[in-house]
This record gives structure tokens, C-alpha cells and sequence, in this order.
């Protein structure tokens, strides 16, 4: 009998460690993961201020999602302590731990004016921001396109440029390509250091990086490599144990693959599980995001529907054709989408299409064809309602 206590104490314990150890995994995920801010804000942190009374504040403005996980992130990283009073600029979609870092490593204590040069999938953007005392976040006070030579920079922006307290950033979205990333930053007239080479493909974090007048672009790039490079490692070692990658090389191609298919986040995990079957089941990937990338090579955007004799190319990129994952990445991915590549849902999803005509609807998925194709025919049927308006 004793022996039977025993051996389900044991089992208890073993229990017991693995569900901490999942609890553990999943606070460091969401300490990490982009924050839920749409707008940067500026943050004051008035003398005397302790980390909760900080976290209570950031909750309030809808900068974290957790209050908890943010005070134990920052105690475990040993941040607690380092509080620096002043106000400080927190960027839209900064994690929990980018927050930790701005409030506690000092500096420059302003945040009334911004000028944020936006690299966007699409387009890129130069925005000139204010500080509106009354709801402490940023408004946008002009915008203009740096690319645009008949196009001269909005009197707001001269003026804050000749701004001593002016802080200045470069806000790149996830899913552009390494090409864009050089091309736009070669137009920030603030920085110095034309670049050339362009950065491999898919190495180069989508964030927000604070920079002076006058640092140059290379720092820049060297920022978002070291910073991709953290995160794929760390999403490497906490990877699921059956996945269909091998390396952290082929992860980061599925995640540039996931993060081109899908820009709503809470589908992230049921893309990457469809990836994740084909692969597993010897099935083609077929998604047109590769095929488009072997006909760009990155170099900005197609601006046109495939042709059906380009989906019928044998080319590298062409998951249509070739078994497996392309050579490289696509674009340059974000955490979100790498962190799917390597902890996919567990599903039985293998098809998926668009939900409706608005990609902010994400999609549909199927575990067989024929429901697959009843999808197909649901989309097919608006985009023939579109084309009769």
C-alpha cells in the first residue's frame, strides 16, 4: 500500500512541476510578446514610485495586459529597484519587458515631441507627433512621404527638427522585406551612412528603435539583427517537441511564411498548424506569398494578382511546385509569427482561405477538401457579388 502512496505521490509531483513549468514558459511569452498599446504614450513616473504602483498606471493606459506578470517579469530580471523617475516615451506595441527596460534604464527624461519614420508592408511615412496634455498621448500633427521628391516636408516637420527635446524613431512593421527596410532607411534624412548590402532576408526584428540625429544606418540595422537574433534563439529553445522544422534557420522561413498569410494575431497558431500538417504530411505548402516573393525578390510590393503561368513556375519560391519550404525567408518576421512557427496549435486544419474580402477577417479552415472547397466557393461567391456592384 505504501509503495502505491508513494508511486502516486510521485506522479503528483511530476504533475505538479510539469503544469509550473508550462506556467513559467507561458508568463515569459507574454512578457515578451508585443504589448496591446495602438498609440505610444508618454509615461510619468513621479519621484518615489515603486514598480506597482508603475504597473497599476500602464494598465490603466492599456500598456499591459497584466500587472502581475509585468512586477514579477521586472523582479526576475532584477529591474525592481531601477526605477528612474521621469517621463518616458512608451511606443506603441512595446512588450511588457521593452517597458521594463525604457523605466528603469534612465537617459533623456522627454516625450513632448516625436518625429516616427514608419516602414511600412506597403509604404513608408514620416508622422510628427505631439504630446496632448490632456489625454498624455500622441497626436499626429502632419505626415508626409520621405520617398516623395515632389513632395517638401510639411512646415511641423522643419519646425521640430530645429527642436533640441525632439526624439526620433524608426517603427518597422513586421512582414516587410530586407530591401524595403535598407530603402527606406537610406531616405531618413537624420541618420548618416548610406547602406548597400542588404541584411539577410528574414534577419531583422519589425520594432520601434530610438535613435539621436546623426547616429548612422548601419546601428540601425545592427540593432534589428542582434535583436532577431535573441528571439529566434529564444523561441528555439522553447520550441515544441514535435514540430516539423529542424533548425532555427528553417523556423524563421515558416514564420516569414505565416507572417505574410495572416495579420490578425490571434490566428497566428492555427496558420502555423496548417504549415506545420502539410509539412509533417509530405503536402505542398502552396501559398502564394512565396510565389510572389520569387517574382519581387523583396524588392517591393507586386501590386497585382498572380498570373496563373507564374503559379505554374518552377522556381525556388514556388510552394505550388516544389516540396518543402523555399530557401529563405520571405520577409523579415515578427516574435509573434516565429513563436507559432515553433509552437504551432494542435490541429487538423491542412486548407484555409480568407474568411471575406477584408483581410482583418482572417480565414477559414478545413481539415478535409471538400469542406476546404465549400470555403473556396463561399469566397469565390463574394468577390463575384463584389465585381456585379
Amino acid at each position: 500500500m505504501w509503495r502505491h502512496i508513494a508511486s502516486n505521490f510521485l506522479t503528483f509531483l511530476v504533475v505538479v512541476v510539469f503544469l509550473l513549468g508550462g506556467v513559467i514558459l507561458w508568463g515569459q511569452n507574454e512578457y515578451q510578446a508585443t504589448g496591446p498599446l495602438e498609440e505610444p504614450i508618454c509615461l510619468q513616473v513621479p519621484r518615489g514610485s515603486s514598480m506597482r504602483g508603475i504597473s497599476t498606471d500602464l494598465a490603466e493606459q492599456g500598456a499591459i495586459t497584466s500587472e502581475r506578470i509585468f512586477r514579477i517579469g521586472a523582479d526576475y530580471t532584477d529591474k525592481t529597484q531601477l526605477l528612474k523617475a521621469g517621463s518616458w516615451l512608451i511606443p506603441e506595441g512595446s512588450s511588457m519587458g521593452e517597458i521594463a527596460d525604457i523605466v528603469t534604464r534612465g537617459g533623456a527624461s522627454t516625450c513632448g515631441t516625436e518625429v516616427v519614420y514608419r516602414i511600412g508592408v506597403n509604404a513608408s511615412e514620416v508622422e510628427v507627433r505631439e504630446l496632448d496634455p490632456a489625454t498624455n498621448r500622441f497626436v499626429e500633427v502632419a505626415a508626409f512621404d520621405p520617398q516623395a521628391e515632389e513632395v517638401a516636408p510639411p512646415a511641423e516637420f522643419t519646425d521640430v527638427r530645429q527642436q533640441a527635446d525632439t526624439r526620433y524613431r524608426v517603427a518597422v512593421a513586421e512582414g516587410v522585406t530586407s530591401w524595403q527596410v535598407v530603402n527606406a532607411l537610406n531616405a531618413v534624412d537624420a541618420l548618416e551612412g548610406d547602406v548597400e548590402a542588404v541584411p539577410p532576408e528574414g534577419s531583422l526584428a519589425p520594432n520601434s528603435y530610438e535613435f539621436s540625429v546623426g547616429d548612422t544606418r548601419l546601428s540601425i540595422l545592427d540593432r534589428m539583427r542582434e535583436a532577431q537574433d535573441l528571439i529566434l534563439t529564444e523561441a528555439w529553445q522553447n520550441r515544441a517537441s514535435d514540430i516539423a522544422v529542424e533548425t532555427p534557420e528553417e523556423a524563421l522561413i515558416l514564420a516569414s511564411i505565416i507572417e505574410k498569410e495572416t495579420g490578425v494575431p490571434t490566428e497566428r497558431g492555427q496558420v502555423a498548424s496548417v504549415f506545420t500538417n502539410r509539412l509533417k504530411e509530405g503536402m505542398r505548402l502552396q501559398t502564394d506569398p512565396t510565389v510572389i516573393y520569387g517574382i519581387t525578390n523583396g524588392e517591393g510590393v507586386l501590386g497585382r494578382g498572380l498570373r496563373q503561368s507564374e503559379l505554374r513556375a518552377e522556381t525556388p519560391y514556388n510552394t505550388y511546385v516544389i516540396d518543402g519550404l523555399p530557401p529563405t525567408p520571405i520577409a523579415n518576421p515578427g516574435r509573434a509569427s516565429i513563436e507559432a512557427a515553433v509552437n504551432p496549435e494542435e490541429t487538423d486544419y491542412v486548407f484555409f482561405v480568407a474568411r471575406t474580402l477584408d483581410p482583418r477577417d482572417g480565414h477559414l479552415f478545413a481539415e478535409t477538401l471538400e469542406e476546404h472547397n465549400r470555403n473556396v466557393a463561399a469566397y469565390r461567391a463574394l468577390e463575384a457579388e463584389r465585381a456585379n456592384q
